[in-house]
């Protein structure tokens, strides 16, 4: 010991980060076991191997969060093992970590919602929530199992950190002391930054989200070895808008085709009522899953599958992000989110070209319905930025006994308030309703317990009955109106949520929404089974009026556009997805880096070695679309002087 001062110390400091280790281990585990079902593996050996290379994730995080009980735990101090400075360690070590611990157990649940591990793109969420602590409440009430787990975790984790302690030595000041102390600090700490790094490695740089799919058979299971807090601290101090310059003009004025013009439709101007429904994926609607071929099927939208023989419905549409808000942006001004959300970025406060701005030119009046709290979910703050006329909340209902306890007014009082508040408008009008109840924690009105039971298989299954309710409650009294046979309906789901069939847990399926257009005159009929995503309902809207100036578009007409082939682009699996023809092109923001059959719905096989011409061509579509949304979002480009 006298040769080696400060030995015990820094083997007791290895033991409490290695404790670290074992609890992210046992969350990783925890974590696995509530979203199995989302999550493929070929088995235990599989699944271990993931564990294996997680190390270097939770080394990062591990690292990051102890930063300060590291310093203080190899400072060249001699007060080191003192009674009170060891009891100060204690609280840093505990403070951080299990702050830190407790985001891995909120993804045992959110990761039923967000198909990936939580981001800082969370707190943008919860930013414009005014319930924050009665959303809180709910989440441990309904979800006490996990607080038990967390809890239990928490306290076997103070155990045996105070099963080793460090003795307390009384130091004499020397030379050896100082020098020998010097030394291990500094070589800890590069020790430390080459494991929040990933490596030492100059030419590469700190890993991050995407590094942890090159260690899996499909994209779900880089989540098994990522952690929580990793994702968080990663993203936390990210803009990963950024300009890339990897093809020219004329390639994406070829295939992006960024500004449309529409002379298909005679002129006219039908009112345009939009609903979007919380959490509606494809997977709940019986009309939209007849070729789908899974075994024991059962649908629960009796209303909207009636409604779907009298309307265009699109089988294999998607959502382009994965949260509430940025299906907003994507419906209604053609903006997609990707690795960050455009909504959350510095970048929406421009000025936009939508199909509210161009609906507002040609005289139609704007409104927007939400049956939360007045700004929840960004909506007022967005929809101010787009010009929406009019918002419409639960501030604006004002009858709180239709509040849900938790997200705002139930869909039916909320749904049949939009129908008389609507009647009341000057045609033409173009109306927007999001939709609330269809959301967790799955509940239903106290007077529908009896009609939508729990004898389901999977809890969001009686909300999207009642939701399917409330829908067909709305267009009963709807119908009714003098604005009714005059106006376009589009229903659209803004992302999935619990998945219950395994066909639904397959990364192409993921975030497979309902959509559909009906118009009560019958024009638009049928089955489209073309590739079809959020961002293609402005355009549509506008070639259906027959809009014939020219406007700032991504998307496609669904109806009519033949210059553009189907496609969808979105962000999953830490990797740009472009959907196109025969393949799906993944893309890590630099460069592709797969391609993959339009049938392989897990990702699995991947066919870059085997690229032919369609593939070349997709990479070029997949890269310009990437730039041109970068450029313009940027450079706010997306105003209609901004060309």
């Amino acid at each position: 010991m006298k040769s080696l001062p400060r030995l015990n110390e820094y083997k007791v400091l290895a033991y409490r980060l290695l404790l670290a280790y074992l609890f992210y281990f046992i969350a990783r585990v925890l974590f696995f076991v509530y979203n199995y079902n989302l999550i493929k593996t070929t088995g235990v050996s599989n699944f271990f191997s993931l564990c294996y290379h997680g190390l270097v994730f939770d080394t990062t995080a591990i690292l990051y969060l102890n930063a300060l009980f590291i310093i203080l735990s190899t400072l060249p101090i001699i007060i080191n093992t003192k009674k009170n400075y060891q009891k100060t360690l204690f609280y840093v070590y505990f403070i951080f970590n299990l702050t830190g611990y407790a985001t891995n157990f909120v993804d045992f649940i959110y990761y039923k919602y967000n198909f990936g591990r939580s981001t800082v793109a969370i707190l943008d969420s919860l930013e414009h929530e005014s319930n924050k602590g009665l959303l809180f409440l709910n989440f441990f009430i309904n979800y006490w199992h996990v607080l038990l787990l967390f809890v239990i975790c928490s306290y076997l984790w103070i155990y045996l950190y105070k099963k080793v302690s460090v003795s307390y030595q009384k130091i004499s000041p020397s030379i050896s002391y100082f020098g020998f102390s010097t030394l291990c600090f500094l070589l800890i700490t590069t020790l430390s930054i080459g494991g929040i790094r990933g490596d030492f490695k100059k030419s590469t740089r700190p890993i991050n989200l995407l590094d942890a799919s090159r260690y899996v058979q499909n994209a779900s299971q880089a989540d098994v070895v990522l952690n929580t807090p990793f994702a968080l601290i990663r993203t936390m101090f990210s803009n990963n808008f950024k300009k890339i310059n990897l093809v020219n003009q004329s390639t994406i004025d070829s295939f992006v085709v960024p500004i449309k013009q529409y002379k298909n439709n005679p002129e006219s101007k039908p009112n345009v009522v939009i609903l979007i429904l919380e959490s509606n994926a494809k997977e709940y609607y019986g009309n939209f899953n007849k070729d789908m071929n899974i075994p024991n099927y059962k649908g629960y939208t009796p209303f909207v599958d009636s409604l779907a023989q009298h309307s265009l419905i699109f089988t294999n549409a998607y959502s382009n992000g994965y949260k509430s808000i940025h299906a907003v942006s994507s419906i209604l001004a053609g903006i997609p989110s990707f690795k960050d959300a455009f909504t959350s970025s510095p970048y929406p406060k421009q000025n936009t070209e939508s199909l509210v701005s161009t609906l507002k030119s040609i005289g139609y009046s704007t409104s927007f319905f939400h049956g939360a709290p007045n700004g929840s979910m960004g909506f007022l703050g967005y929809g101010n930025i787009l010009g929406i006329d009019s918002y419409y909340g639960k501030t604006e209902y004002n009858n709180d006994a239709d509040f849900d306890g938790v997200w705002g007014i139930w869909d039916e009082p909320f749904m049949q308030y939009f129908n008389k508040k609507i009647s009341t408008f000057k045609q033409p009008f173009m109306a927007t309703l999001f939709s609330v109840s269809s959301h967790e924690p799955y509940q239903v009105p106290d007077k529908y317990k009896t009609t939508f039971k729990d004898e389901d298989p999977c809890i969001m299954h009686k909300c999207i009955r009642y939701t399917d309710f409330s829908l067909k409650q709305f267009f009963n009294k709807a119908k009714k109106e003098p604005w009714f046979n005059n106006t376009i309906f589009v229903l659209v789901g803004d992302h999935a949520n619990l998945i219950y069939y395994d066909e639904y847990g397959k990364e192409l399926n993921k975030n497979t929404i309902a959509m559909l257009i009906y118009s009560p005159n019958g024009k638009y009929v049928g089955v489209n089974k073309n590739f079809a995503q959020q961002i293609d309902i402005y355009p549509t809207i506008l070639d259906v009026i027959g809009y014939k100036k020219p406007f700032r578009s991504w998307g496609r007409s669904l109806v009519n556009d033949s210059k553009i082939q189907p496609f969808v682009v979105r962000y999953s699996a830490n990797l740009y997805q472009y959907m196109c023809g025969n393949y799906i092109c993944t893309f890590d923001g630099e460069k592709v880096i797969g391609f993959y059959s339009k049938n392989d719905k897990d990702l699995k096989t991947n066919l870059i070695l085997k690229r032919n011409p369609e593939m070349n061509l997709l990479e070029l579509k997949c890269k310009a679309f990437i730039q041109d949304y970068m450029e313009r979002v940027i450079d706010k480009k997306l105003a209609p002087f901004n060309k």
